[in-house]
């Protein structure tokens, strides 16, 4: 019911620096791009109004606070990251977790000019979730792009989110961050997920949205939407209803 994937990298153009020599004398030059470090450590928090994971409120339509940190190593373009997320659906549902723990790692690079490419493992951990079978989650993904438009595949090797017999269960998403200028990045998505053995809690999302950059933080506002009433909270709200969220997020 969950994940995920869900961070937008805004870059910024990089300055002419401009030179004086000698009297009345003035000469313009560009300035050459900073080498990125071998290894990169940052750092993301964020608040938003409803946590959603593939269209999926986790948190009962209601806000949660999120942070995590992320590692990668730019000449081989492996990473590794953790993240995490106040949630209520675990004690909705019985259990005992109020918080989601995401560990996860991969590789990323380019197949050709243009086009890039993800592969990795990403592991949902809910401590002292106390379901049976247990909402602990474990999938491989891969993802390629071309341009803003990205496709990706994640796959189970789990019991996924507490359904039982749902190893192998599939999600798979097309999504397209387009930068409009100004700051402003167009976020377009699609998905469907598939639950092995409970057909019923399959089903298709669906987002549109904006991100703003404000220069000390990042301001995204999504409309997302589904096509299943399956997933209900104890007081009858569906947790994938169409709705607006927003999210005021950081990354340093």
């Amino acid at each position: 019911m969950n994940h995920k994937s869900k961070k937008l990298a805004l870059t910024a153009a990089v300055a002419l620096a401009m030179a004086t020599l000698g009297t009345g004398m003035a000469q313009a030059a560009d300035a050459a791009p900073e080498a990125k470090p071998d290894n990169e450590i940052s750092f993301n928090a964020a608040i938003t109004s409803d946590y959603r994971y593939r269209a999926i409120s986790q948190t009962r339509l209601k806000p949660a606070l999120q942070g995590g940190a992320d590692w990668v190593n730019n000449p081989t373009g492996f990473y590794a990251g953790v993240w995490g997320s106040t949630i209520k659906w675990i004690k909705d549902g019985g259990g005992d977790a109020s918080v989601e723990v995401d560990v996860y790692g991969g590789k990323r690079g380019e197949i050709a000019p243009g086009v890039s490419y993800d592969v990795g493992f990403l592991a949902y951990i809910y401590p002292s979730n106390d379901l049976n079978p247990s909402a602990n989650t474990r999938e491989v993904y891969g993802q390629v792009g071309y341009g803003p438009a990205t496709l990706k595949y994640s796959h189970s090797l789990s019991n996924l989110f507490g359904f039982a017999d749902s190893k192998h269960s599939t999600y798979i998403d097309a999504s397209v961050n387009q930068d409009l200028g100004d700051g402003y990045v167009l976020n377009l998505h699609v998905g469907h997920q598939k639950v092995k053995n409970s057909s019923q809690y399959s089903y298709t999302d669906w987002k549109a949205g904006v991100t703003k950059d404000l220069g000390f933080a990042s301001l995204a506002l999504a409309y997302i939407d589904t096509n299943t009433e399956n997933y209900l909270a104890p007081n009858g709200k569906k947790l994938g209803k169409a709705g607006l969220v927003l999210t005021l997020s950081k990354t340093f």
